[in-house]
């Protein structure tokens, strides 16, 4: 959700910095799902637990390799009964489907500052491609950094979308009447090495 899944980053830019392994910043991550509701108007939720990390090279991009995870419990969309029906059995199961992951196949570059990440994404045990379109918004240092410890290093910003069908991960009741089109929106930052 807002420009994924996923999280998936790059550094398009020149730059004489090396490859690194960036970790995502859980305050300042986020993954939206957008769906039509019957016809009437877009509907949104988001997943609040989400890990991973992306091994980004500068001086090839394309070498860009990302792992993401998703806690399908911590789903929100501001409606706790749908919230409690979505992590039920009808949609993602999550007593026996406790994590959604996206593992990258592959990166090409666009554009200064864009990328097409390919990769698997899977739900339910269900394995399906998608394809993510990135930019990215920041390459180096935090801005924060010189206030505050926690924003110190070396930073990426980034934004995606994808769409997909959800009834290829096993998640499509009540679709078309409720879109089986699913957009996903990811942004999120991410820091070199992260915190440990």
């Amino acid at each position: 959700m807002k420009q994924l899944l996923l999280g998936t980053m790059l550094t398009l830019t020149a730059t004489t910095a090396s490859a690194e392994i960036y970790k995502f910043d859980p305050g300042h991550t986020e993954i939206r799902f957008y769906y039509n509701h019957a016809g009437l108007s877009e509907q949104s939720g988001q997943w609040t637990v989400i890990g991973g990390e992306v091994d980004f090279d500068p001086a090839n991009v394309e070498a860009t390799k990302v792992t993401v995870t998703v806690d399908p419990a911590s789903v929100s969309t501001g409606v706790a009964a749908l919230d409690e029906h979505l992590m039920s059995g009808d949609f993602f199961d999550v007593g026996n489907f406790p994590e959604i992951t996206f593992t990258s196949t592959s990166a090409s570059q666009t554009g200064d500052n864009t990328l097409t990440l390919v990769g698997d994404l899977t739900i339910k045990d269900q394995t399906a491609p998608v394809t993510l379109n990135m930019v990215l918004n920041h390459n180096g240092p935090h801005p924060l950094g010189d206030f505050f410890d926690y924003y110190k290093g070396e930073w990426i910003g980034v934004e995606g979308t994808a769409d997909m069908l959800r009834s290829d991960y096993g998640v499509g009741m009540f679709a078309p009447v409720t879109s089986d089109e699913v957009r996903l929106e990811i942004s999120a930052e991410l820091r070199a090495g992260g915190w440990e």
